[in-house]
């Protein structure tokens, strides 16, 4: 979709339709209501299907690279109805988003997972065919609802090379600290749940959060608060981060 409206990215992207659960964070999945329960499109779940989209959907990214003007480069979210290194989604599907992915240099592509750890398997058949990785224009990103998916998948993010790193502390569902790591995130993206069954998020850990941001100049953006409530005036903090120079 263009003008997409989720706010801390410029069009979304979904190179197939399909997931399962992983960690408390799915628990309450909006893409699986929409795609599964409301649309009937696809069967969630570790036996469920993973859909590819159109060959006509695929070629909107050409489109926006060819769009692009000078300075501006659009951020496009992949995927927010699956995740790119879903076990089940065929290898053949995934080496075609990255010849897509390279053949839009003038795009920077978020690539956000809750799987981390299978990154670096699935890489070498993803990208092969390619001279070199990183991509000057990937964000690897993962989602850390809670500390400890934070210290388990961050640990494992941060050794693979990216022109940024990201953590989407989304749904929050617990109080979060980045420590005092060596390497830190580049990016956070703060939000609460939505929906009417939306598990809370205490405004304490956003603030006690960006106070940190702060102190380690990490760039912080605040999303939403649970269930899309205003955000006070105090966390409407909505900053970027600015990529590493790298050659591919």
């Amino acid at each position: 979709m263009e003008n997409s409206n989720i706010e801390w990215t410029d069009h979304t992207f979904n190179p197939w339709i399909g997931c399962q659960h992983v960690s408390p964070g799915c628990d309450r999945c909006y893409a699986e209501m929409m795609m599964d329960h409301r649309y009937h499109r696809v069967k969630w779940g570790p036996h469920g299907e993973r859909k590819r989209t159109s060959d006509q959907y695929w070629k909107q990214p050409l489109r926006w690279a060819k769009n692009a003007h000078d300075g501006q480069r659009p951020r496009v979210f992949c995927a927010s109805l699956a995740d790119v290194w879903d076990n089940r989604v065929p290898v053949e599907w995934r080496s075609d988003l990255f010849k897509l992915i390279h053949a839009t240099p003038e795009l920077d592509w978020l690539l956000l997972t809750k799987r981390p750890e299978n990154i670096w398997k699935m890489w070498t058949a993803a990208t092969a065919g390619f001279a070199s990785w990183p991509f000057a224009n990937v964000w690897l990103g993962t989602t850390c609802e809670t500390q400890e998916y934070y210290d388990h998948r961050w640990y494992i993010l941060c050794q693979i090379p990216a022109a940024v790193h990201f953590i989407s502390y989304e749904p929050a569902l617990g109080p979060l600290s980045l420590g005092s790591s060596y390497h830190l995130p580049d990016w956070i993206i703060c939000g609460g749940e939505s929906g009417k069954d939306a598990r809370m998020m205490d405004p304490v850990w956003a603030e006690n959060l960006l106070d940190e941001c702060r102190h380690l100049r990490v760039a912080f953006f605040m999303k939403q608060m649970t269930r899309k409530k205003e955000i006070p005036p105090h966390l409407l903090v909505r900053q970027f981060p600015i990529a590493r120079q790298i050659g591919n």
